[in-house]
């Protein structure tokens, strides 16, 4: 039977010891993950200042590479698909939404032969950007919410 983390304790544990196997590990202030297409990048969920997910960020990171230092990192189809994959025993867990694993998805729906993932993490807000990608993610982070 597959894994499946149903409750919030079951959540926890799962980012817990996804984290313990990344040393020096740091939950990143902000991230967010793209699809970068000849036609330019299509972003998933993004994970502003003060509304990161731990899992979501933590399973991202232990595929990406990430530790504790702002920057981009790029990703194949079969290595973004590895991020779902792992992520996926979080929508058990129905009391909750998981936007960043179905966003993820989508971007994996629309992948084509030129397509690669790029995962940003901003390790502190007042880091510069590393590059016009991670500019560019900046911005939407800059950008106000859309009120209803």
């Amino acid at each position: 039977m597959a894994e499946t983390w149903v409750t919030d304790d079951d959540l926890r544990a799962a980012q817990q010891r996804f984290a313990a196997r990344i040393p020096g590990f740091v939950l990143p202030a902000a991230y967010t993950v793209a699809r970068s297409d000849p036609s330019g990048l299509t972003f998933g969920h993004v994970n502003g200042f003060g509304a990161v997910r731990p899992l979501p960020a933590t399973v991202l990171a232990a595929v990406a590479g990430y530790v504790a230092t702002t920057g981009v990192f790029r990703l194949g189809r079969d290595r973004m698909a590895t991020v779902v994959e792992r992520l996926a025993p979080a929508e058990a867990a129905t009391h909750k939404p998981h936007p960043n694993l179905w966003s993820w998805r989508d971007l994996l729906d629309g992948v084509g032969d030129d397509s690669e993932f790029l995962a940003f993490f901003v390790a502190d807000p007042a880091d510069p950007p590393v590059d016009g990608d991670d500019a560019r993610f900046r911005r939407l982070l800059a950008a106000p919410e859309p009120r209803s």
